[in-house]
């Protein structure tokens, strides 16, 4: 669910003065703000204030683990609830989440996002074929001629396009957010979701045209969930020095059970020098987000899951340490790969 206007909801408790809005022509006055505006930097954290409030109001716990994560059991059914900005994502018992959705509806204006769920006997699939749909119909695709891949053009192939003054890009184009929360449940188009998204002012037409036949080719794919042991995979990659703009890495992650439940495609904060050392920082960093899980799971559910597998090509730290001499980069693992192991 999607709360309307979300920061109109918080309450600001600085001193805040604006302009008057036009139409009103008191001079030598201002306004004195109430509630939070959309622009103010107290505006996301007086909404979440206010939202975290109503939860806690509702018989909802914070986790520990996640300040966005909120459950609560009634009748011994549980009921989750996931907070992200705007969104509020639920799962558990039916009759949980439509009490849910009332209490909410009544306190807060909300729409229903694109998210479609089939459930069957210790089985769940996900699902966002009609948004998918939806977005084909907007942009002109919907009789597009599918791929199969979301192949994304190389900067310098990108700029011998871009160099036809007889092609035009339609300005449909520039809005690429809508295709933003596609990311949710397709971890296939993350890279390309990225590479699209940073381009806000001159999209990348040729790739968001390419992602839009890919998604033509997989309007019915999901995520399918399905009860048996639960045991935490990730495996990772890393395109080393992939940026033409600041030569940063991008890093991938996927945390495995029966199927994808965490994944992101992101540029490294620090320029690698090697791909060893790129490697060595995504270990580091999909470590931390074991930890995390790992704790969110024994908080949510009370069990330990069992040890949690990393799978990455390390091919090159092999090799270094066959060696056996004095490398550059070995100053690095007491730091990095101590947070590996």
């Amino acid at each position: 669910m999607d709360v309307k206007t979300a920061f109109l909801h918080g309450s600001i408790k600085e001193e805040v003065y604006m302009e008057q809005p036009e139409g009103f022509d008191r001079k030598y006055h201002v306004c004195r703000l109430k509630k939070a505006l959309y622009g103010l930097k107290q505006a996301p954290r007086a909404w979440y204030e206010r939202i975290d409030s109503y939860l806690m109001k509702l018989g909802f716990t914070r986790s520990e683990a996640d300040p966005n994560l909120y459950f609560k059991v009634e009748d011994d059914k549980p009921l989750i609830l996931v907070l992200y900005v705007d969104d509020l994502f639920r799962t558990g018992a039916d009759p949980l989440i439509h009490k849910c959705k009332r209490e909410l509806a009544s306190e807060f204006e909300m729409k229903d996002q694109g998210l479609e769920v089939w459930q069957k006997p210790r089985e769940i699939f996900l699902s966002q074929g009609k948004y998918v749909v939806k977005i084909l119909e907007r942009f002109d695709m919907m009789d597009c001629k599918p791929v199969t891949t979301s192949r994304i053009l190389t900067f310098r192939s990108y700029m011998v396009v871009m160099s036809d003054q007889t092609w035009e890009m339609p300005l449909s184009f520039k809005n690429s957010f809508a295709l933003m929360f596609l990311v949710n449940l397709r971890l296939n188009i993350c890279f390309a979701v990225s590479t699209v998204s940073s381009y806000l002012v001159e999209p990348h037409f040729i790739n968001a045209r390419n992602l839009l036949r890919c998604l033509q080719d997989t309007i019915s794919h999901g995520l399918r969930y399905i009860a048996g042991d639960v045991r935490l995979l990730e495996y990772i990659n890393v395109d080393w020095a992939g940026s033409v703009v600041d030569r940063k890495s991008t890093s991938g992650c996927f945390t495995l059970g029966s199927a994808s439940i965490s994944w992101m495609s992101r540029k490294q904060k620090s320029v690698a020098l090697s791909t060893a050392e790129a490697e060595c920082i995504v270990a580091s960093m999909t470590s931390c987000e074991a930890v995390w899980l790992r704790k969110l799971f024994s908080e949510l559910f009370g069990f330990t899951l069992d040890t949690t597998v990393i799978l990455y090509n390390n091919q090159r730290w092999d090799l270094i340490i066959e060696e056996s001499r004095i490398h550059r980069l070995l100053q690095q693992i007491d730091i990095i790969w101590g947070m590996v192991s």
